[in-house]
């Protein structure tokens, strides 16, 4: 290996090395505001009237918080809620998407009137690791519809750490009996 090359691995390994220093600050004494996430928001709104017999229920469980050693200590996680569609020709129409805390309360809805997802579309909702409005027992309810037999996904990702550990977990969401 010659000398430049040697001089451009040592620099890069130096910021490398810089940039691990500066994110490892310690920020339990830090206040962190909680900003929740819209830029994977669709503004594609559905014009049609829904057809109340299309509509089916998703429940999906998020754990924005588990348990650690003890039922007072809590590890914070980053949940994110990703809705698929699975069909390569047909969208999947999407008329709620509210989000549920462990009580059972409504903390916030996602969007206000129906949207779609084109053909193996994608959209994720992120639930930030410092927003503890959900608790342990959180969830999403998904109202969805489509015009022909679909199978889309909905799933969970959380992701956490405890000390130099790393985690992540899924959860699937699970269709409910429309009352």
């Amino acid at each position: 290996m010659n000398k430049s090359k040697i001089v451009v691995f040592s620099v890069c390994l130096s910021v490398l090395f810089l940039t691990f220093l500066g994110s490892c600050k310690d920020l339990k004494n830090e206040e962190i505001p909680v900003e929740i996430l819209d830029e994977h928001m669709l503004d594609r709104r559905v014009n049609t009237a829904i057809v109340d017999s299309l509509i089916r229920q998703v429940y999906v469980p998020i754990y924005s918080d588990i348990y650690n050693q003890t039922r007072d200590t809590r590890t914070m996680l980053t949940a994110t809620l990703s809705i698929r569609n699975t069909s390569i020709r047909d969208s999947l129409f999407v008329s709620t998407i509210d989000y549920y805390n462990t009580q059972g309360d409504l903390v916030r809805s996602y969007i206000d009137s129906p949207i779609y997802l084109k053909p193996m579309e994608s959209i994720d909702y992120v639930i930030e690791q410092q927003d503890n409005s959900g608790g342990s027992g959180a969830n999403f309810l998904i109202d969805w519809y489509s015009k022909k037999q679909l199978n889309p996904l909905f799933q969970a990702v959380m992701v956490g750490g405890l000390g130099a550990q790393a985690f992540s977990f899924t959860t699937d969401g699970i269709e409910l009996e429309r009352e």
